[in-house]
């Protein structure tokens, strides 16, 4: 497992990029399982470079499910900041975001979202456990 940061690694400016670590999709495979370099397969969290914060395989490996119900539309219609998405589901279904080792590149940007039915077991879905943190 790595654990040290990039060094050019801060956070204030990754807030307008494609990827977490800025717009270079030469340097994905530090970073991400994808279709590129994944071999067919998931692979154990904490593998590949960290984030600005800390946070491992925020691209790839897997997609995340998100509590968000998927709307078209949606970003025309929300605040900038913090969008909690629809409250209910008659839209088609819930949020991913991340793309998976299946994946290439173009799924793995930041701002990229799909979505499916949340309707069972795929190899290509998680989660991420995580609680808020206050921050003085």
């Amino acid at each position: 497992m790595r654990n040290t940061l990039a060094p050019r690694c801060s956070g204030a400016i990754y807030r307008t990029t494609k990827y977490c670590f800025g717009d270079d999709k030469s340097e994905l495979s530090e970073y991400a399982w994808y279709s590129e370099n994944s071999g067919g397969k998931t692979h154990p969290v904490g593998t590949e470079l960290p984030n600005a914060f800390g946070i491992y395989d925020m691209h790839g490996n897997v997609w995340e499910w998100c509590a968000d119900w998927h709307k078209n539309d949606f970003y025309r219609e929300t605040p900038y900041k913090n969008p909690i998405g629809p409250t209910s589901g008659w839209y088609s279904g819930r949020v991913l975001r991340g793309g998976s080792w299946l994946n290439g590149g173009v799924f793995l940007r930041s701002a990229n979202r799909d979505w499916v039915v949340p309707d069972g077991w795929r190899g290509s879905r998680g989660f991420r456990c995580a609680v808020s943190k206050d921050i003085r």
